[in-house]
């Protein structure tokens, strides 16, 4: 199994010079099982190269197995650009939690961005078959070789993360996340964590940062960290990066999480993630 971040930044695209080394597209990233079957995590704007790159491919047809965290707008702002959803001969599932609120399934995303209001095309006028799966407490998705289940995040609207699993490797992605206080909420992710080889973690946030953010649904370097370590993590990728801080500032606060946990890693590879950093499990 191997995976590649297409987007790592947080809340809004933030290209420019200023990002250029670790990129300014929001979350999505691709995963490979084994057998090749195509699994991405999340739908922010890093779905569109991954979309143009998959148009390259001369592997036909395209199926895709679209997971979202939730419905925030850095995590779906790619969906109605993915051009795979206009190709005939392509298959899209989508996957994801429903809306309590309204009662309705995974299938609001697509429909609330497609209006006319808002966008141009139609489902209507989207050529490939998109099917839909609402997730529910205790679900496994059996993906081509490999398994996927997911746990209830802490976020202001509900976010699912996601493990997957394929011939003994294994990853998980929190989406967003601001760690919670209930004992239970916790040993129920931890969990579901325990043991990967790759945790995929929200770290928008330094500790300082964090005391005016309480609540905003978001964790930090520390909490990341001590997150991987509990559960035996092999590597921890850090993402969801602040849109308002630069490739350097991102460098001076990771290395200064870093240096607060030096000789407490017992092992524990910890990576700043960039678009176009692919890693093999």
């Amino acid at each position: 199994m191997k995976f590649k971040f297409w987007g790592v930044r947080g809340s809004i695209p933030s290209p420019g010079p200023r990002t250029v080394r670790y990129g300014g597209n929001t979350t999505c990233i691709e995963v490979r099982s084994d057998d090749g079957t195509l699994i991405v995590l999340d739908a922010g704007t890093g779905l569109f190269p991954l979309a143009q790159a998959l148009l390259a491919d001369a592997r036909r047809p395209i199926e895709a197995n679209l997971f979202i965290s939730h419905s925030h707008w850095d995590h779906i702002h790619g969906l109605p650009f993915f051009s795979p959803l206009f190709l005939k001969d392509s298959r899209v599932r989508l996957h994801g939690a429903g809306d309590p609120a309204s009662g309705k399934g995974i299938e609001h995303v697509m429909g609330v961005q497609l209006q006319y209001s808002y966008f141009p095309v139609g489902e209507a006028q989207m050529g490939a078959t998109i099917e839909y799966r609402t997730l529910e407490p205790g679900d496994a998705v059996e993906v081509g070789d490999a398994r996927v289940r997911h746990a209830l995040m802490n976020h202001p609207v509900t976010d699912l993360g996601y493990r997957i699993d394929c011939n003994g490797k294994s990853l998980f992605f929190t989406g967003d996340h601001e760690p919670p206080g209930s004992a239970a909420h916790i040993a129920a992710i931890d969990a579901m964590v325990q043991g990967v080889d790759a945790l995929i973690a929200d770290c928008s946030y330094t500790r300082e940062e964090y005391r005016s953010k309480v609540g905003w649904g978001h964790g930090t370097f520390d909490s990341a960290l001590a997150l991987a370590l509990r559960c035996g993590v092999r590597r921890l990728y850090c993402t969801h990066h602040e849109p308002t801080r630069s490739d350097d500032e991102l460098e001076a606060v990771f290395a200064d999480a870093m240096a607060r946990h030096a000789g407490q890693l017992d092992g524990l590879q910890v990576f700043l993630a960039y678009e176009g950093l692919e890693v093999n499990l």
